[in-house]
């Protein structure tokens, strides 16, 4: 460098050389003139040059001219095929990396006033990164930390050879931002951590920064305090949000059945699913099905107020309710949602006259499991056994259910009847007609668990017919075959035989 510009008239001298590196590209290599002053004797000259290189790489922060991405290497760029401008923001990029890496060095420096401009230089640099981020965020996002710089400076707080006692108090000015605070915390961590692990023995000096540091965070007591921010966000965008992920419907259904058990209760914010879980309801099929559970968490565990939810579960009692993959699991569900005896009457009475409906054409497997959940229903809800037990009778060409009405609390369940299970009495399969049958001894017959009956299939249904015993003398209608062409058919029988 010029012995001039480290003069008391070095002032003038960098302030032409950043009017020509802000006009012309032509002049970049002024900067390395800008950058040398940093490594002066002289402390008015360093500070002279810190205020030179704030006002130069702000700037270009400003104007996008630095590289944004991983940073690749200088010589390899310069030796490339691309463009001038290319070149240039990748190899000014390393001139800002050079002049970070010399500001952090002088929050060591024996000047006090050294070490607070240089701190103070770092931290406009943090701001103007959050607003123009030098790396490429994974995902659309409105905010992105500069956590790479930022955990230099907290580094750079935490020396184990300098005490930054006045240093730390004057950094506690920036605590008042709650993103500030949380990095910190972080950073500091971080800082400690590698200390102990690559150190048998810390030093007392760093055991006191990290003290002092660590004790002026002031974290806020409620979630909804954390208003305030010195990295600013941006033009606002919920295109970052969980509810805009566009996910194949295998997954959405793998992240759905894991959710209530192994998401939501290791969230910090729970509620923030909120917006995920309600657009899963409007899909239809098995993943409203499985957006159930998330919701009912949030509703009796967070205080989430949804009054559609039992409007949704009502929705997704259709036929195809007994055939889907997922059926144990909807009437486990759907069991736990209506143990409440706090629901309304003519809600419950909805649900058990939708599903004695639908059991109409319901296969023996399923009505063997619905049967005793329309019973359950009854005796936990005393107000719905009228259906049952209604003196005056309905014509079944009168009854007053609308099955079409997607609201529970229009469709007149509660004025009607279940007729559906004094017909199901006749049905064919001797196991549901003895099911339907319990329903005139409901309130003689105590609740029974469905748990058992929730995986059953037609092959167990199969299977235990066969394993029944007839008894040994049972009349039949025909005479048994005893040879391929009759009685008489001795030659036959002696090389054929029925099996």
């Amino acid at each position: 460098m010029d012995s001039h510009l480290a003069s008391a008239g070095s002032r003038g001298e960098l302030g032409r050389l950043l009017q020509a590196l802000l006009t012309s590209r032509g002049q970049a290599n002024a900067v390395f003139d800008i950058l040398a002053v940093l490594q002066s004797e002289d402390p008015e000259d360093i500070q002279e040059g810190v205020r030179t290189c704030s006002r130069l790489f702000g700037t270009l922060l400003e104007r996008e001219e630095l590289f944004v991405g991983s940073l690749p290497r200088e010589d390899t760029v310069l030796a490339g095929s691309q463009g001038a401008t290319q070149k240039y923001k990748v190899w000014m990029r390393h001139r800002y990396h050079s002049c970070c890496n010399r500001l952090e060095e002088l929050l060591t420096h024996p000047s006090f006033q050294v070490k607070e401009l240089a701190l103070k230089t770092l931290m406009t640099f943090v701001q103007l990164e959050g607003a123009k981020p030098l790396e490429k965020p994974q995902w659309e996002s409105h905010y992105l930390f500069p956590r790479t710089l930022f955990r230099a400076v907290v580094g750079g707080l935490l020396t184990p050879e300098d005490d930054h006692s006045l240093l730390i108090s004057q950094f506690c000015e920036y605590l008042e931002y709650d993103d500030i605070r949380y990095h910190t915390m972080q950073a500091a961590t971080s800082t400690v951590t590698q200390a102990t692990s690559q150190q048998s023995e810390v030093s007392p000096t760093f055991w006191n920064n990290a003290f002092m540091l660590l004790s002026a965070v002031n974290l806020p007591l409620q979630e909804h305090d954390l208003t305030k921010f010195y990295v600013k966000h941006t033009q606002t965008s919920d295109k970052w949000k969980v509810i805009h992920l566009k996910l194949p419907l295998s997954l959405y259904k793998k992240v759905l059945v894991a959710m209530h058990d192994s998401i939501l209760p290791h969230l910090a914010q729970p509620t923030l699913m909120i917006d995920f879980l309600t657009s899963a309801c409007d899909v239809g099929g098995a993943i409203s099905l499985l957006a159930l559970n998330g919701l009912f968490i949030l509703i009796h565990k967070h205080n989430l107020e949804y009054p559609d939810f039992y409007q949704k579960l009502y929705g997704l009692l259709d036929p195809s309710i007994f055939h889907v993959k997922y059926r144990a699991r909807f009437f486990h569900l759907a069991d736990l949602f209506l143990s409440s005896s706090h629901l309304p009457a003519y809600l419950v009475a909805a649900f058990a006259k939708r599903l004695a409906r639908l059991a109409l054409t319901a296969p023996p497997e399923a009505l063997l499991m619905v049967l005793p959940f329309i019973c359950n229903l009854l005796r936990r809800h005393p107000a719905c056994r009228v259906m049952v037990h209604r003196p005056e009778g309905i014509e079944l060409d009168a009854d007053p259910y609308d099955p079409i009405e997607k609201d529970p609390a229009r469709s007149h369940a509660l004025e009607s009847c279940l007729w559906e299970l004094q017909t199901l009495q006749q049905h064919y399969h001797p196991e549901v007609s003895r099911a339907a049958g319990v329903i005139s001894q409901v309130l003689s017959v105590p609740e029974v668990s469905i748990a058992p009956l929730l995986e059953l299939t037609a092959y167990e249904i199969f299977e235990q017919d066969l394993k029944k015993k007839a008894p040994e003398s049972v009349p039949l209608e025909f005479i048994p075959a005893k040879g391929l062409l009759g009685r008489q058919d001795h030659i036959c029988t002696q090389f054929f035989t029925l099996t």
